[in-house]
């Protein structure tokens, strides 16, 4: 499961935010025409999907941690398990697109996507933490990541590289 908020400059809870998020299968493979990868489709499993924050700016999804990936800018580059996210405002236009990883992958520091990033603490970001918390013992472990879409804490956006 992967949950969190969606929250703005100070810190509060964005409401009524659509959040779509999209992911490769547990063997690293997405579902679509161009892909390449030699890793076997799962046919239960679509990766993709949609939620809308409640009141208090909160969202969650349930789905199979996605596997790493062969990238083929360098000899041995591969992307660490990643989800992408879009976040849309009052319509299509105003939309903010980043990626999660997962707290604990070594791939992160190795990523070529992930090396283009200068500030550490941007990258940091990007990562969500185990919440042991709020696993559910023997069925599914759990994901904390937050969005906040301005301010010095803002998180890294790919379509907005100047900032927000």
């Amino acid at each position: 499961m992967v949950y969190g908020r969606v929250l703005d400059e100070r810190g509060r809870g964005v409401p009524g935010a659509l959040v779509e998020f999209w992911q490769a299968n547990a063997g690293g493979r997405y579902r679509h025409k161009k892909e390449t990868y030699l890793a076997p489709l799962d046919p239960n499993f679509g990766g993709f999907g949609r939620t809308i924050t409640d009141e208090e700016g909160n969202y969650a999804f349930r789905t199979v941690k996605p596997g790493p990936y062969p990238w083929p800018n360098g000899v041995n580059d591969w992307r660490p398990a990643h989800i992408h996210f879009s976040v849309f405002g009052h319509g299509f236009s105003q939309r903010l697109i980043t990626q999660m990883y997962f707290e604990g992958d070594p791939m992160i520091w190795i990523c070529p996507i992930v090396k283009t990033i200068p500030d550490e603490q941007a990258i940091r970001s990007l990562i969500a933490a185990l919440d042991m918390n709020a696993t559910i013992p023997h069925d599914l472990r759990a994901y904390k990541f937050d969005i906040v879409l301005r301010g010095r804490r803002s998180t890294l956006f790919e379509n907005r590289p100047e900032g927000n």
